[in-house]
């Protein structure tokens, strides 16, 4: 039995109390997140905000095995937020159409989410009709020629069956149950309902394909509305890419189990606590690149200090030696010696205890 196929569904439920101390941890960090980035600059939050979008279309896509070029990706998403990045490239309509989807769910996150917004968002994913090779019926629910429809991953040939979604002739009710429930005032808190929308939507499985992207939107869309906020300084499909094999494993368990869905939320709230904890050191490091360059602002730096500075304020692998600035600068041993005695006496680099040849060189000050 299908948890769809209990009696109960959809009426899910779960351990309050064994997820309020990590749902309060989440929170926390939500809120430190957001905090910090009120914290940067106007350009310095456009810039996170374009590589969030940017890395949130392009790892849902290829949770699904779809790659997609990350510069049209980023183009598209630089284009609808009003951007002026440069070198922007024309993004084909797929691109083009999936991007629209991912922003439309968060930056209009408190506009109702209804079959027809939904039935759009389906239709631009698929501007040809087709996934792939295959035809498919694109904007409407899938049709009983599709039944039983079967929840699958793994590469072609090998594919690993999780469940069966229900009949096609249950979608119009399930849907309407869904969207009802999806926008009914209630006393859950946001986080657990992005986690319960994304769980009751892909088990439903209302297109022929896509189910699993539109289901990230709508987790993306409550988080939104949990925030208060239409930005996005996080990407929770790349954290999914990462634990793929187990959220097919727990999503798998959890079909195949009753409507406690406890486990799935915990694992849930663990992997969201874990996208968050990324976004923050991106933000850290972002933190720490702006002030250090506010105080350096009055260094008469060149443009081969400028880049290898920069590579020390995101996080240089191993010591940094004058050899290895001539390699990242692509100057003279002579030249990098040059740079690196300049910024010693601008007290922007401190020399390592070693001397000689093995001789390294640290920031003075790493905040």
């Amino acid at each position: 039995m299908y948890i769809h196929e209990h009696p109960d569904w959809p009426n899910l439920r779960w351990e309050q109390e064994g997820l309020a101390e990590k749902l309060a941890a989440t929170r926390h960090r939500q809120g430190r997140l957001f905090g910090g980035m009120e914290a940067l600059g106007f350009d310095l939050r456009q810039k996170a905000l374009l590589l969030t979008f940017t890395e949130d279309v392009t790892e849902s896509s290829g949770i699904e095995g779809e790659k997609l070029d990350k510069r049209q990706v980023r183009s598209s998403v630089a284009r609808r937020l009003g951007l002026d990045v440069g070198g922007l490239e024309r993004a084909d309509r797929d691109v083009e159409g999936i991007v629209e989807m991912t922003l439309d769910a968060t930056r209009r996150c408190r506009e109702p989410l209804t079959a027809e917004r939904l039935r759009g968002w389906h239709s631009a994913m698929f501007p040809t009709g087709r996934s792939g090779i295959d035809r498919i019926i694109v904007g409407r629910w899938r049709g009983a020629s599709g039944d039983p429809m079967q929840v699958v991953s793994g590469p072609y040939g090998r594919e690993r069956v999780h469940f069966e979604a229900p009949s096609a002739q249950r979608l119009d009710e399930e849907m309407r149950a869904f969207l009802d429930w999806f926008e009914a005032p209630s006393g859950t808190d946001h986080v657990i309902r992005a986690g319960l929308a994304h769980l009751r939507f892909v088990t439903i499985h209302p297109f022929e394909d896509g189910n699993g992207r539109i289901a990230r939107a709508i987790a993306d869309m409550a988080l939104a509305r949990s925030e208060g906020s239409p930005d996005r300084f996080y990407s929770m499909s790349s954290q999914i890419r990462q634990e793929r094999a187990d959220y097919y494993d727990v999503l798998e368990r959890t079909q195949k189990g009753t409507p406690d869905v406890s486990e799935f939320l915990d694992w849930f709230l663990s992997c969201l606590d874990r996208a968050i904890e990324k976004a923050q050191v991106t933000l850290d490091a972002a933190l720490s690149r702006a002030r250090f360059w506010e105080r350096a602002a009055a260094l008469s730096l060149n443009e081969r200090q400028h880049l290898v500075v920069n590579r020390l304020l995101d996080g240089f692998e191993g010591k940094l030696t004058s050899s290895k600035w001539a390699k990242l600068a692509k100057c003279s041993q002579d030249t990098a010696l040059r740079d690196i005695t300049g910024l010693i006496e601008r007290g922007v680099l401190v020399r390592g205890a070693q001397g000689g040849r093995s001789a390294s060189y640290d920031l003075a000050v790493a905040e």
